[in-house]
């Protein structure tokens, strides 16, 4: 009974070791939000270019493309037992109620969430709903992600400002140079994405908040997004290196 048990054992443990297809992210990215930054990627890069320009960056960062070497990367990190505890954790009950109460928003409610912007400096949430909406922001990492998009978009648009006079620059100066930039984007995320999940969750209990926070800090959920913002990055550096081809 007991080599049998050990054996068992070790058949569970070769299982979940077992990596998962980069295909198999696809689910997944499309639950955590991931595959929006992948698709805004593109539009966001080419924002004020000419024609041809925007034509060959919506080569180089299609989304397709991006999450597909975003998956292939993560492969190597997170196995399939993890890959589908995430997945069943960001599609269970709990998950689809924030995400359709998202989702009102930008269906139909855009201009009363910018009433409520205008309203929050006169008439702050409590403390004890700001901190779980923080909890929140910062297990799910939505200013994190929301900052680096944006950064490494900028990023982007330096570069080809840059080229554009004739000039060049590697990655790290770079970096050195847009850093300030870096800072005053991840304030702005903050204060845009506090303001959203506020108004957004106005009407889920406390309880179910702190609960849909506890969600993103199990650790197949956090493994995905930790792994996501550190990779991530590198895919765009990757990318603005065949742009200075």
């Amino acid at each position: 009974m007991r080599l049998l048990t050990l054996s068992l054992l070790l058949a569970s443990g070769l299982a979940q070791a077992v990596a998962p297809k980069a295909e198999s992210f696809a689910p997944v990215f499309e639950l955590a939000g991931i595959r929006l930054l992948c698709e805004q990627s593109a539009p966001l890069v080419q924002r004020g270019l000419d024609q041809a320009e925007q034509k060959r960056l919506a080569q180089a960062f299609a989304a397709d493309a991006l999450c597909l070497d975003l998956a292939k990367r993560l492969a190597k990190k997170i196995d399939q037992a993890q890959l589908e505890q995430a997945r069943e954790l960001l599609e269970s009950p709990l998950a689809q109620r924030f995400t359709e109460a998202e989702r009102a928003v930008g269906a139909d409610a855009g201009a009363e969430l910018a009433a409520y912007r205008e309203q929050l400096a006169a008439r702050p949430p409590r403390q004890e709903r700001l901190d779980l909406v923080r909890r929140l922001d910062a297990a799910a990492h939505t200013t994190v992600l929301a900052t680096l998009l944006r950064y490494e978009a900028g990023k982007t648009q330096a570069l080809l400002a840059l080229r554009g006079r004739g000039e060049s620059i590697d990655e790290a100066s770079l970096s050195s140079q847009t850093q300030a930039q870096e800072e005053a984007l991840r304030a702005s995320s903050a204060a845009a994405v506090e303001s959203f999940m506020l108004y957004a969750y106005r009407r889920m209990p406390s309880q179910q908040l702190s609960d849909y926070a506890a969600l993103y800090e199990q650790p197949a959920v956090a493994l995905l997004l930790d792994s996501s913002v550190v990779i991530l990055p590198e895919l765009f550096a990757a990318r603005r290196e065949q742009l200075r081809k």
